[in-house]
């Protein structure tokens, strides 16, 4: 006997599901918002990119590096630690962070993130919505990603 499967509209969004953007770390473009700045972002997605109000990036944190505190006004922002540890401070309250480990910053959390590791700290950042992120990113001074990242990104280095 067949199933019938009644149209929703949820079904009918996904007829209209476009060809995926597939991008590789080598097509990722990095940037510093400040020169002095000793975190880096390598955008992935972008409202430019995915045509949605997102953010996602890879966060990478030189040794001793940090976010400057930092809030949103409506955006999520989350993390996941791909390599590395640190500590994530969130309106004045600490956690330790570590490879495997997942943040959650609420909107208006003052928040930052610190290297506390010998090597460099590498996160996956997702924000949601962009509000305004990605255009900051980009208004920053352009980095190159250097072999390490690219074997971190590649998952060369396990």
């Amino acid at each position: 006997m067949a199933t019938v499967v009644e149209r929703t509209d949820s079904y009918a969004d996904a007829e209209r599901c476009i060809i995926p953007v597939v991008k590789g770390p080598q097509d990722y473009q990095a940037y510093r918002i400040s020169p002095q700045d000793t975190n880096r972002l390598a955008i992935v997605f972008d409202p430019e990119i995915a045509s949605t109000s997102l953010t996602f990036c890879v966060e990478i944190f030189d040794p001793g590096g940090k976010t400057p505190p930092n809030r949103h006004s409506i955006a999520l922002e989350m993390f996941f630690v791909l390599k590395g540890e640190g500590i994530a401070i969130c309106d004045g309250k600490s956690v330790p962070i570590r490879a495997g480990d997942s943040l959650l910053v609420p909107p208006t959390g003052i928040h930052e993130v610190h290297n506390t590791g010998p090597g460099r700290l590498y996160a996956l950042c997702f924000m949601v919505p962009n509000e305004d992120f990605a255009e900051l990113i980009r208004s920053g001074l352009p980095v190159d990603l250097d072999a390490e990242d690219l074997d971190v990104l590649r998952r060369f280095d396990v």
